[in-house]
């Protein structure tokens, strides 16, 4: 019996001299690996719908908890924007690695809706870097760990916020404030703002460097305090940074 099923390839790893398996993470069905029979073959009707990315209808012969064959996709979206620019595909894969960590701790369905609603809006020609914080940001939540955003994570008082701390697990006000850097109160604003926006109504970002900098340094020690993910892709992305 053939299963229509929405989702995105992952990642993918050759099987045999033609064939690829893909892991797709799905609407309804979690992370499934499929089979997609002979298409590293040129003529292959497959061959452009087994990528990394390819978001779609997912036509199968569907396998409870073994490998499903692919049949046909039909493609929603392939990101075209996004496989032009050397910078967007990185934020994508980290995104797509991203998923995959969170989605193995919680199967709640928003962290499906939150990768395609970001992926598209970097396709779409928003900063990749503030889509992916805002990404970060609301999978802390299904990681169990999200930081306190609205007081002092120290005596819970919500005026006079001057700093954000990994250690303390979110904001600090002055009377709290030990030897956390002084941030900007924009980043202080947009940090929150990152926590409650909805990604997919997004139409508009107007943020400076500086602060982007300091939402990103901010969300990268959390991560590695507290989540107990490592990421390749993470990696990469730091050290395109430094190149560029």
């Amino acid at each position: 019996m053939i299963t229509k099923v929405e989702g995105i390839i992952i990642n993918t790893s050759d099987y045999s001299e033609s064939s690829k398996i893909l892991n797709i993470l799905t609407k309804e069905y979690g992370i499934i690996g499929v089979i997609a029979k002979g298409c590293r073959r040129l003529k292959s009707e497959l061959r452009m719908v087994s990528e990394k990315l390819i978001y779609g209808s997912f036509n199968l012969y569907y396998k409870e908890g073994k490998i499903s064959t692919l049949i046909s996709v039909d493609v929603i979206n392939n990101f075209k924007e996004i496989r032009k620019d050397i910078i967007k595909i990185s934020y994508a894969s980290f995104l797509l690695e991203l998923a995959q960590q969170v989605y193995k701790q919680n199967q709640h369905p928003e962290v499906y809706d939150l990768l395609i609603n970001s992926l598209t809006k970097i396709d779409e020609g928003f900063d990749p870097m503030v889509i992916t914080n805002i990404v970060e940001l609301k999978y802390l939540d299904y990681l169990g760990v999200t930081p306190i955003l609205d007081c002092c994570a120290s005596c819970s008082k919500t005026n006079s916020i001057v700093s954000i701390s990994v250690l303390k697990g979110g904001y600090v006000c002055s009377n709290c404030r030990t030897t956390e850097p002084l941030v900007s109160e924009k980043t202080i604003k947009m940090i929150r703002m990152f926590y409650y926006v909805d990604v997919s109504k997004i139409s508009k970002i107007d943020i400076s460097d500086k602060v982007k900098k300091e939402v990103n340094h901010f969300l990268d020690q959390y991560y590695s305090e507290y989540t107990g993910l490592y990421l390749k892709s993470k990696e990469f992305l730091k050290n395109l940074y430094e190149i560029s």
